[in-house]
C-alpha cells in the first residue's frame, strides 16, 4: 500500500479547522449589549447589576487596565430553534492562547446568582437544552480588563503591572455576543477527531494501531458532506466507533486525572483580582460537576477557599454542596502554596496549621497530602513538617523545570534532615495545566521513570491562573481515553485515591536525601528585598508577640489576643505565596506588601509592648526583655532583667591607613578603602580572612538572564565582576568605622563595629540603589578548608558541598539560607549571620602562591534590579545587617543568627520577669511559646534539636503543670507518643538530631 499518511493527516487538520469546528455553532443571532464601566476598584455585585448602562456593539474597544466593566446582554431565542440546544457565546475579546492571562468575566443572572466564568477557552453559557423557542435571555457579566503582562514577546518591561502607572488605554475589543445553536453531534465529532488525531501523532509510524486510526479517520472524512457537516456528522462518527472502542493494553500506564486550576494567589495580578479569579473558577467547576458525573475537582490553598466564603457566599453554598458530595476536594492542607525555601520554621509549620484547620473546621476533612505543584524548590526541613502536621504525601511538578540535571524519579521517598521520609510524586506529564492533549498523555507514559515497578501517575487537569479550570472538552477527551488502545488509561480520581494506589503498588520506592533543589529561579532568593525583609521581621515579631502575650496571660491575666494573632498569621502566611515572597509578582503586589508589613509590624509591636508592660509592672528599674531562645548577658531566654553595660570596643588608627577595632577577643583591621584585611581570633591565634584577600568586599555583576528576569540568575553572570573598592569616606563613627562608597547612580554607607565581649564583627549596610539589571554581592573570603558548609533551614541546618565535582553540585551556584551559614575545620569555624537576606553563594579555591591553603568565599546576595515584571524592582533605600563570627561552632552560628534577628527590648518596671518555659540545653531551640489555639489556656511549646546531634534536655515551666502531652502541629495529642513525666514543673525530653517536638502543658 502506498504511504498516504501525510496526505490524510493534512486532510484531517484542514477539515477540522475550516469545516467541522465552525459547524459546532451552525446558527446564531446577535445579542443586544450594554455596558457600565466602574470608575475605580471593583464594586459589589448589587451595585454592578443596578448601574445605568450604555449601548455597546461588537468591535468596540473596552476596558482600561485593571478596570471592571459590567455588561448586560439581552435577546430572544428564535421560535425556529425550538427543540435545539442553545448557548450564549460571549467573547470579550479573548486570545485563546492566553487562558489565565487575559480579560475574564463572571456571568450572573438578574437576581445576582452566579452562573459560570468566562475565559479564553470557555466562552459559552447554556441557555437551554432543548429550548422551546421565544425564551427571553438576560445575563450580566462582571468583566475584568486585566492587562496582558506576559505577552508573546515575554519579559519586556511594562508599566501595566500597577494601576498607578498603567494608564487608561482600552485593552480589549468586544468580539462576539451571540445566541447560537450548539450541534452536540458535531461537537462530539470534534472531540473524536481530536483524540484520534492526537493519539495517532504520538504512535510509532510502524505501529499497526497508527494505521488503523489513519484508515478510520480517512473513511470518517469521506462520510462527511463538507456542505452539510451537521447532517453527516453522525455518519462520520459511526466510522470511528470501532477504533474508539478498542481497549488499552493491560500494561498501559495509568493516569489519575484530577480536575485542577492552579491559581497563583498573586502574580501578574494583585491579590484583589485573585479573589475574583477564584470566584470565577469555582463557579465554573461547580457547574461542570453538575454536568459531568465522573468528574472530580481539587482545589488547594485554604486562603482561596476563605475568599470564596467571604466574598461570594452564593458560590460558597455550591462549593460546600459539592464538597459534601465528595467531588470538590480540598487539597494540600496549607494556607497557600507557599515558597518553602525562605519561610522560617514556625511560619512553615503554621502554613499547615492554618490550612488544615480551615478544612477541618469547614468540612471535617483532613488532607494527607501537601500539594505544591509550582513551588520553586523544597527545603530539606520540609518532610518533618509535613509529617508533624499529620500528612504523609507530597506532590510537586516544578522540579521538571530544572535546566541542568534530570531528576531520576517520579515516585520516591523524600528524606529530610531529621530522617523523616515522605512518599512523594512528581507527575510525569510535566505540567500542572494538563488539557488532555494526546501529546501530554503520551509524554506522561513515555517520561515515567518508574516503569516496571509502578504504573500510576497523576495529571492535574485544567487551565489555571484564572483560565477557568477544567473544560467540558477535557472531560470529553478523558472519557475517550479511559480505555483506549495505544494510550495511557485516564480515570478521574481524587488526590487521596491516587496516593493510596501509588503507595500500595510501590511500597519500597527509592529514597532521595536532602533538599529538592530547583535548578532555575535562583534569583527569587534576592528579588524584592523589602518583601523579604518584611517577611523575616513579621515572623520574629509574631514569635515575640505570642511569647510575651502567653507569659503575661499566665502571670497577670493579660487578655491573650487569639483573634488578632490568628488574623496576622494568616496575613503573613498569604504573603509567603510562591510569587510574593520570592519577588516575582508585579509592582502592585509588592507595593501593597510593603504597606501590609508596616501595618503588621505596628500591630505586633503594640501587642508586644502591652504584654511586656503588664509583666514589668510599675517601677523605675531598667529592664531588658530577651525574646531569643538563648540567654543574653545573664538574662534568660524568654525573661527580663537588668543588663550590664559592657565596656565598648577599642578603635585606633591603622599605620597603613584605616582603623583597627579590638575587644580582647577579636582584632579587626580595616584598610583605607574600608575593606576588612584581617579578623584575628586572639584566643585561637587564628586569622579569619584569607591571605591577600579582603572581606566586606562589595561586588557588582551584570544581571540579564536569558528569560524570567525577576526569577533567574544565570551562571554566566559571574563572568564579569566589578569590585567596589573606591571609598568616598572611611571615618570613625562612635565605636565603629563608617564607610561610604558611590558607584553608578547608587550609594552605599556601611558601619562596621565590634560587639563588646563578643567575637562578632557587625556589618550594617545601607544601599541607596538605583541600578538597572545589576546584581550586588557582599563577599567574605575566609581562610577555611571546608568541603561542605551548613546553611540554616526550617528546624535545623543542611550541608552543601563547596566543590563542584558533579553537575548537581555545579548547578547550586546560588542557594538559600535562613539566619546563618557556617564553615569549619575541626575545632575552628566561621559563621556569617544575617537579619534579612536569603540568597548566597560559596566557592573555594586553592592558593597557588604562598601557603597553598584553601580560600573559601561566602558571598551574600544583597540586591538585584530586574525590569520584569516590576520595572522598578528594588529601587530606593535598603538596610541590611550581617555579622561575621570567627571561631564559631555550629552552636555559635545558631545563637548569633537569633541574636541579630531578635533585638533586646528595653523598658522600665518593677523587677525581673522569669521565663514561662526554659530549656537547659542550648541545642534545644524553642521556636514557639503560646497559648493553645482552642482557647483552653493550655501552654504550647514547640522546640527542636538545632545542632545536629542527639540530646537530653529538661524543660522547666514557670507555672504549675497538671499534665503534658506530645502533640502534632495542630496541638492534637499523638496517639503513639509517650508523654514525658513532669516533676515540679520539670519535663525531661530526648531528641534525635534535628527532631521537632510540640508539647501541650495543661495548667494546674
Amino acid at each position: 500500500m502506498h504511504d498516504d499518511r501525510s496526505l490524510v493527516e493534512a486532510r484531517l487538520k484542514r477539515v477540522l479547522d475550516e469545516r467541522v469546528r465552525p459547524a459546532v455553532y451552525p446558527e446564531s443571532v446577535p445579542l443586544e449589549v450594554a455596558v457600565w464601566h466602574a470608575p475605580g476598584e471593583p464594586v459589589p455585585v448589587a451595585e454592578g447589576l443596578a448601574a445605568e448602562l450604555e449601548p455597546i456593539e461588537a468591535g468596540a474597544r473596552w476596558g482600561a487596565p485593571w478596570g471592571t466593566s459590567w455588561f448586560r446582554v439581552t435577546g430572544t431565542v428564535p421560535e425556529a430553534w425550538a427543540g435545539k440546544t442553545v448557548e450564549a457565546i460571549l467573547d470579550l475579546g479573548f486570545d485563546e492562547n492566553m487562558p489565565g492571562f487575559q480579560c475574564e468575566g463572571l456571568v450572573y443572572r438578574p437576581d445576582g446568582t452566579p452562573v459560570k466564568g468566562l475565559n479564553p477557552r470557555n466562552q459559552w453559557v447554556r441557555v437551554g437544552a432543548p429550548v422551546e423557542g421565544g425564551e427571553q435571555v438576560r445575563l450580566h457579566i462582571e468583566a475584568a480588563s486585566n492587562p496582558v503582562i506576559l505577552d508573546y514577546h515575554p519579559f519586556l518591561p511594562t508599566r501595566l503591572g500597577d494601576k498607578e502607572t498603567a494608564g487608561t488605554e482600552p485593552q480589549y475589543t468586544l468580539t462576539r455576543m451571540d445566541l447560537a445553536v450548539l450541534d452536540e453531534t458535531v461537537w462530539q465529532l470534534v472531540i473524536d477527531l481530536e483524540v484520534l488525531g492526537e493519539l495517532m501523532a504520538e504512535l510509532p509510524v510502524e505501529s499497526a494501531r497508527r494505521w488503523e486510526i489513519l484508515r478510520a479517520v480517512d473513511t470518517a472524512l469521506d462520510a462527511l458532506d463538507l456542505q452539510d457537516i451537521g447532517g453527516t456528522a453522525d455518519r462520520a462518527r459511526s466510522r470511528l466507533a470501532d477504533v474508539l472502542a478498542t481497549p488499552a493494553a493491560p500494561s498501559a500506564h495509568r493516569i489519575s486525572a484530577v480536575g485542577h486550576a492552579h491559581i497563583d494567589s498573586a502574580w501578574l495580578w494583585p491579590l484583589r483580582e485573585t479573589v475574583r479569579k477564584v470566584a470565577r473558577t469555582t463557579s465554573n467547576m461547580t457547574a461542570l460537576l453538575d454536568d459531568e458525573p465522573e468528574f472530580v475537582f481539587a482545589m488547594s490553598q485554604a486562603q482561596q477557599w476563605a475568599w470564596v466564603k467571604e466574598h461570594r457566599p452564593e458560590v460558597w453554598a455550591r462549593v460546600k454542596k459539592a464538597v459534601a458530595d465528595g467531588r470538590f476536594v480540598p487539597a494540600g492542607g496549607m494556607w497557600v502554596e507557599s515558597d518553602t525555601n525562605m519561610p522560617g520554621s514556625e511560619a512553615m509549620a503554621r502554613q499547615f496549621v492554618h490550612g488544615k484547620r480551615f478544612f477541618l473546621d469547614e468540612f471535617g476533612i483532613e488532607n494527607d497530602e501537601a500539594w505544591l505543584p509550582d513551588t520553586f524548590g523544597f527545603a530539606a526541613g520540609l518532610p518533618q513538617i509535613i509529617k508533624a502536621a499529620g500528612s504523609k504525601y507530597l506532590l510537586t511538578q516544578k522540579i521538571s523545570w530544572s535546566q541542568t540535571n534530570k531528576f531520576p524519579h517520579h515516585t520516591f521517598r523524600w528524606e529530610g534532615i531529621d530522617g523523616t521520609r515522605i512518599f512523594t510524586h512528581f507527575p510525569p506529564v510535566d505540567t500542572y495545566n494538563c488539557s488532555m492533549k494526546g501529546s501530554e498523555i503520551a509524554h506522561a507514559a513515555r517520561n515515567f521513570k518508574d516503569k516496571g515497578v509502578a504504573r500510576h501517575s497523576l495529571a492535574p487537569t485544567g487551565w489555571g491562573d484564572g483560565g477557568g479550570g477544567t473544560t467540558r472538552e477535557m472531560v470529553a477527551k478523558a472519557a475517550r481515553l479511559r480505555d483506549l488502545e495505544g494510550a495511557a488509561t485516564v480515570t478521574w480520581e481524587t488526590p487521596a485515591e491516587f496516593f493510596a494506589k501509588a503507595a500500595a503498588e510501590y511500597p519500597e520506592p527509592p529514597v532521595w536525601v536532602g533538599e529538592l533543589y530547583l535548578e532555575l529561579h535562583r534569583a527569587t532568593l534576592t528579588s524584592q528585598a523589602k518583601t523579604k525583609q518584611g517577611n523575616r521581621r513579621s515572623e520574629h515579631l509574631l514569635r515575640e508577640a505570642e511569647l510575651w502575650a502567653a507569659t503575661a496571660a499566665v502571670r497577670t491575666g493579660f487578655p491573650y489576643p487569639y483573634e488578632d494573632l490568628d488574623r496576622i498569621w494568616k496575613t503573613v502566611l498569604l504573603h509567603q505565596f510562591h510569587d510574593i515572597l520570592p519577588g516575582s509578582s508585579i509592582a502592585w503586589v509588592h507595593r501593597e506588601a510593603r504597606r501590609t508589613y508596616e501595618r503588621v509590624a505596628e500591630e505586633l509591636t503594640g501587642i508586644i509592648d502591652a504584654a511586656q508592660r503588664a509583666l514589668a509592672g510599675e517601677g523605675t528599674r531598667n529592664l531588658v526583655f530577651n525574646s531569643a531562645p538563648h540567654s543574653r548577658a545573664g538574662i534568660p531566654a524568654g525573661g527580663a532583667g537588668a543588663a550590664p553595660s559592657p565596656s565598648p570596643a577599642e578603635l585606633s588608627p591603622r599605620a597603613e591607613g584605616g582603623f583597627v577595632l579590638g575587644n580582647g577577643l577579636l582584632r579587626v583591621e580595616i584598610d583605607a578603602q574600608g575593606l576588612v584585611t584581617s579578623a584575628y581570633d586572639i584566643e585561637a591565634d587564628r586569622e579569619t580572612v584569607a591571605p591577600g584577600r579582603a572581606a566586606n568586599l562589595l561586588q557588582l555583576h551584570p544581571d540579564f538572564p536569558n528569560m524570567w528576569d525577576a526569577w533567574d540568575v544565570d551562571a554566566f553572570y559571574r563572568n564579569t565582576v566589578t569590585d567596589l573598592t573606591d571609598a568616598d569616606e572611611v571615618v570613625p563613627d562612635g565605636d565603629g568605622v563608617r564607610i561610604v562608597r558611590t558607584f553608578g547612580a547608587s550609594r552605599v554607607t556601611q558601619l562596621l563595629s565590634l560587639a563588646p565581649g563578643e567575637r562578632r564583627l557587625t556589618v550594617e549596610t545601607e544601599v541607596d540603589w538605583h541600578e538597572t539589571e545589576k546584581f550586588l554581592k557582599l563577599a567574605f573570603p575566609l581562610d577555611v578548608h571546608a568541603e561542605r558548609y551548613a546553611s540554616e533551614t526550617q528546624f535545623g541546618h543542611f550541608h552543601r558541598p563547596t566543590h563542584t565535582n558533579t553537575s548537581w553540585e555545579a548547578a547550586k551556584f546560588e542557594a538559600c539560607n535562613h539566619r546563618f551559614v557556617h564553615l569549619e575545620e575541626p575545632g575552628w569555624g566561621v559563621a556569617l549571620v544575617n537579619d534579612s537576606t536569603y540568597g548566597h553563594d560559596v566557592t573555594r579555591t586553592v592558593r597557588t602562591d604562598g601557603d597553598g591553603g584553601t580560600t573559601t568565599t561566602v558571598r551574600v546576595s544583597l540586591l538585584r534590579a530586574p525590569r520584569f515584571p516590576d520595572p522598578e524592582t528594588d529601587q530606593g533605600v535598603h538596610r541590611f545587617r550581617h555579622a561575621l563570627v570567627p571561631g564559631a561552632g555550629i552552636a555559635d552560628a545558631v545563637r548569633e543568627g537569633w541574636r541579630i534577628n531578635v533585638p533586646e527590648r528595653r523598658l522600665t518596671g518593677a523587677g525581673e520577669v522569669a521565663p514561662l518555659v526554659t530549656a537547659d540545653r542550648d541545642a534545644v531551640v524553642v521556636t514557639a511559646v503560646k497559648l493553645a489555639d482552642d482557647g483552653s489556656g493550655d501552654v504550647v511549646v514547640r522546640f527542636h534539636e538545632a545542632f545536629g546531634g542527639r540530646t537530653r534536655a529538661t524543660l522547666t515551666a514557670g507555672f504549675e503543670v497538671a499534665a503534658v502531652s506530645v502533640t502534632d502541629l495542630l496541638e492534637r495529642p499523638l496517639a503513639d507518643a509517650t508523654a514525658p513525666e513532669v516533676q515540679d514543673g520539670r519535663i525531661a525530653v530526648r531528641l534525635r538530631p534535628f527532631e521537632l517536638m510540640t508539647l501541650r502543658l495543661r495548667r494546674g
